[in-house]
C-alpha cells in the first residue's frame, strides 16, 4: 500500500495531466462529429485487425478437421461420379437407360500411417481394415494417381503392396493410344517405374501420360500413373510417377463390386 501511495505522490502531476488529456479527448470526440467518426473508424480498424488475426489462428488450429471434411466431400463427389459413369456406360453401350444399373466402383477414404520406400519390397500400412470392408487385391490411389494394392488386412488396418515393390505388376497404357504394358519397378529410384512388355509398334513421345489400362478387376481404366521419361529398350520405358511416393498420406481404396464375378468368369472352377 505504501508503494502505491509513493507511486501516486511521485507521479501525481503526470497522472493528473494524463487524466485531463483523456477528459479533453473524450469531450472533443463526443462534441464533434468529424472527430467522432475518425475515432470510430480507427477503433473498427484496430478491432478488425485483432479479429482477423484471431480468426487466422482459429483457422490454423482447425486445419485438421477442415481437411477431413474436404476429404469426405471429395469422396462423396468421386462416388457420385462413378455412379454417373456407370449410367453413361449403360446408355452408350445398350442405347437404353437401365434404372436398375449397379455402381461398379466405390471409393473408401483412409490415411497412410506407415510409408516404406527405401527397400526393394516396399509396403504401406493404412488405417482401414476388414470392418471397413477392406480385403486383399483392392487398388489404392490418391488424387494424383496409383499408390499400390492391398495384400493383407486385419480388423482395423490393411497392408498395401506399394507400386515401389519388386513384385508389383500393374496393367497400364498410353493415354493417347490403346497400346499397353505392365508397370514394374527396378528398385533404383522411388519416383521412377518401368512400363515393360510394350509392343514394338507402340508410338509415344517423352512427356506422354501413362494411365491404368483397366484390364484387371483392381484398378478402373484411366487412373493417372505418370509421364514417359525415357526409352530403355524397344519394349520398355521409364515412367516418372505423378506421386511423390516419399510424401503420401490421404488415400482412397477402390472397391469393385464386380470383381468376384470377373474372377469367376476368368477362372472357372471346372478348369
Amino acid at each position: 500500500m505504501q508503494q502505491l501511495i509513493y507511486f501516486l505522490q511521485r507521479y501525481k502531476f503526470g497522472l493528473y495531466f494524463l487524466l485531463l488529456l483523456l477528459i479533453s479527448l473524450g469531450l472533443t470526440i463526443s462534441n464533434h462529429s468529424f472527430h467522432r467518426s475518425k475515432f470510430v473508424s480507427s477503433t473498427n480498424s484496430i478491432t478488425g485487425g485483432i479479429y482477423e488475426k484471431a480468426n487466422s489462428i482459429d483457422s490454423y488450429m482447425n486445419l485438421k478437421s477442415e481437411n477431413k471434411l474436404l476429404i469426405e466431400e471429395n469422396l462423396l463427389l468421386k462416388n457420385e461420379l462413378n455412379k454417373y459413369k456407370s449410367l453413361l456406360d449403360t446408355v452408350y453401350k445398350q442405347n437404353i437407360v437401365d434404372t436398375l444399373y449397379q455402381q461398379k466402383y466405390e471409393l473408401i477414404s483412409g490415411s497412410i500411417i506407415k510409408n516404406q520406400f527405401h527397400s526393394s519390397y516396399n509396403y504401406l500400412t493404412i488405417n482401414r481394415g476388414e470392418k471397413n470392408d477392406i480385403k486383399t487385391e483392392m487398388g489404392v490411389i490418391n488424387h494424383k494417381g496409383i499408390i499400390g494394392i492391398t495384400d493383407n488386412s486385419s480388423t482395423n488396418y490393411a497392408r498395401v503392396q506399394s507400386i515401389l515393390n519388386r513384385n508389383s505388376k500393374i496393367n497400364a497404357r498410353f493415354k493417347n493410344s490403346t497400346h499397353f504394358g505392365t508397370l514394374t519397378w527396378d528398385t533404383k529410384s522411388y519416383n521412377i517405374v518401368q512400363l515393360v512388355d510394350l509392343p514394338k509398334q507402340a508410338v509415344y513421345s517423352v512427356g506422354d501420360t501413362i494411365i491404368t489400362g483397366g484390364r484387371s478387376a483392381i484398378f478402373p481404366e484411366g487412373i493417372p500413373v505418370g509421364t514417359v521419361l525415357q526409352k530403355n529398350t524397344t519394349t520398355s520405358i521409364d515412367v516418372e510417377l505423378f506421386n511423390d511416393m516419399s510424401n503420401v498420406r490421404n488415400i482412397y481404396i477402390i472397391k469393385n463390386y464386380h470383381k468376384e464375378e470377373i474372377k469367376n468368369i476368368e477362372n472357372p472352377t471346372n478348369e
